[in-house]
């Protein structure tokens, strides 16, 4: 392919990257946490090797740079650490699921002042292990940090909500949502950081003990945090595993111990690990899963507008979102003049390593992935396809310059699977009636993003569209924020809403305490009050 580019040359030799940047020679993680204390591993390891290959002397092809290690743990340890939980939960009368929420809420805070220590290492981590630029790496810390303290000022607010009672029918009752028990995190390799935190947090905050697993690609970036939660929660409240999936999650789920799964990936990796569970109809599950966001450009829609938007929305950190942007319908009225205009701003796209500044093409963590997508293009061009910008699908070794192609059918891969990386497929109609037929008929519901100026059109497609996607953005590029909004998905999209006061609701149950207005019971009930000696029955108010 040719390309005005020479990839490979943009890997650097080590003395070429600006010293704040650089690692240690190697990373080694030889810790995890397990009931409330740092525990040494001896056992074997697990390398972890960067996108950001090493360049060779000689001119052979750059090769992977191994930058760390991480504890491949055993599933004996894995179930000790899930028994430090368990104990941490004790039916519901531990330490931590009694709480009152105000501690809780001291706990989470102690949290965040010691993850913000860490900062420039985790920021650094997130360059390193899975290539994310150093603006990208910065706002993924950054969101994670005021996620938490939205989610703070969301408990605040739902317990004031709570700290009264309802009297109906002669019976008095106080209703406020109960923790669930022991919850199981698993994070995306994409937001490692920012999608583990947004169902670990919730999930502790709530009162749940929680075990986590970080991600295969972007495990190491969590290290830096594990005294935080060693030091600001109670013994067994937060657990780590670390390793194979099999090996560590699955004796986990197969215990029957685990009461909520939490992962953020892939439907196939949620199915397996539901089947595991003795009794399944017994596990919460809380989901975000795959997703082929279109966007649908109409024949009178702002080309400058939507070419901007859908650069944006597909391809954001190299398109590997479950909100980006998959796929993109076009009218053909506007088609040619919208895909030589995307593919213009496309192969204008800066390549570079995370910390260059202006990077917007940066290695693909994946080992293969680059390969992949090439596989999907050429795919594509055999059943008649073409590449619209000449260095799309340029390669060399992580590196993958995104590709824009153009004519793409329904007898193609590109079409149907998530691609879930710089490839971006366009699709011409000539009826609307074509794109709603491929949403519905569609494994994934979402998104999508509407491009278009006239309000009579665009209503005719909002109202079919929203039963099928679970938000339409009009004129706008697909995307999870703000975080107060719900993030969720249809059909094999989602299971559960995430957003910051709907996460505090998927990891509870409403619970209430209710007793008939007897002189009896009234003096109870006003003793508990008085003497707070309940941390759930209660009408304390938060600041």
């Amino acid at each position: 392919m040719k390309t005005s580019v020479d990839l490979a040359g943009l890997f650097p030799r080590l003395e070429e990257i600006p010293a704040a940047y650089r690692l240690p020679t190697l990373v080694v993680q030889d810790e995890y946490l397990c009931g409330g204390e740092l525990r040494r591993w001896t056992g074997p390891f697990n390398e972890v090797v960067s996108p950001v290959c090493e360049p060779d002397e000689a001119g052979a092809p750059p090769s992977p740079r191994v930058i760390g290690r991480t504890p491949s743990l055993g599933a004996d340890e894995a179930l000790e650490v899930l028994a430090a939980a368990v104990k941490a939960w004790d039916l519901g009368r531990g330490a931590w699921p009694t709480t009152p929420v105000e501690a809780r809420i001291r706990c989470v805070e102690e949290f965040v002042r010691r993850m913000r220590e860490r900062r420039e290492e985790v920021v650094r981590l997130l360059m390193w292990e899975i290539g994310k630029s150093l603006p990208d790496a910065s706002k993924e810390f950054d969101r994670t940090v005021d996620y938490i303290r939205d989610t703070i000022e969301a408990l605040k607010e739902l317990d004031r909500a709570s700290s009264r009672f309802t009297i109906e029918q002669g019976i008095a009752a106080q209703v406020r949502r109960a923790p669930l028990g022991v919850v199981l995190c698993m994070g995306p390799f994409n937001y490692p950081l920012n999608e583990t935190f947004t169902t670990l947090i919730p999930a502790l905050i709530m009162g749940n003990p929680v075990v986590f697993k970080p991600p295969r690609l972007g495990a190491l970036l969590h290290a830096p945090l594990l005294s935080a939660f060693r030091d600001a929660f109670p013994p067994g409240v937060v657990g780590s595993i670390h390793g194979d999936g099999r090996t560590v999650v699955s004796p986990l789920v197969a215990s029957g111990k685990v009461d909520v799964l939490a992962l953020i990936g892939t439907s196939a990796a949620a199915d397996a690990i539901r089947k595991l569970h003795p009794r399944p109809h017994r596990l919460r599950c809380v989901l975000g899963l795959e997703a082929k966001n279109p966007a649908i450009v109409l024949g009178d829609a702002d080309l400058d507008n939507a070419v901007s938007e859908c650069v944006l929305g597909a391809l954001s950190f190299n398109g590997q979102r479950c909100t980006a942007i998959k796929i993109v319908f076009v009218h053909e009225s506007v088609a040619d003049e919208f895909t030589s205009r995307l593919a213009a701003t496309v192969e204008a796209l800066k390549p570079g390593m995370p910390w260059d500044p202006g990077a917007q093409v940066t290695p693909l963590p994946e080992p293969g992935k680059a390969g992949r997508l090439a596989a999907l293009v050429a795919d594509a061009v055999r059943k008649g396809a073409r590449v619209a910008n000449p260095s799309g699908g340029a390669t060399a070794a992580s590196l993958f310059f995104p590709a824009v192609v153009s004519g793409v059918t329904s007898e193609m891969k590109l079409y149907h699977e998530e691609q879930f990386g710089p490839v971006v497929p366009v699709v011409t109609f000539r009826s609307v009636d074509e794109p709603i037929r491929a949403i519905a008929e569609s494994d994934y519901g979402q998104q999508v993003a509407l491009f278009g100026r006239d309000p009579e059109a665009l209503a005719r497609l909002i109202d079919p569209l929203v039963n099928q996607v679970c938000r339409v953005n009009l004129n706008t590029q697909c995307q999870r924020g703000p975080d107060a909004f719900p993030f969720t998905g249809r059909k094999d999209s989602a299971e559960g809403t995430l957003s910051v006061t709907d996460a505090l609701r998927v990891f509870t149950i409403r619970s209430l305490v209710a007793a008939r207005q007897t002189p009896a019971n009234t003096r109870i009930l006003n003793d508990v009050l008085r003497n707070r000696r309940s941390s759930f029955l209660s009408t304390d108010f938060l600041f």
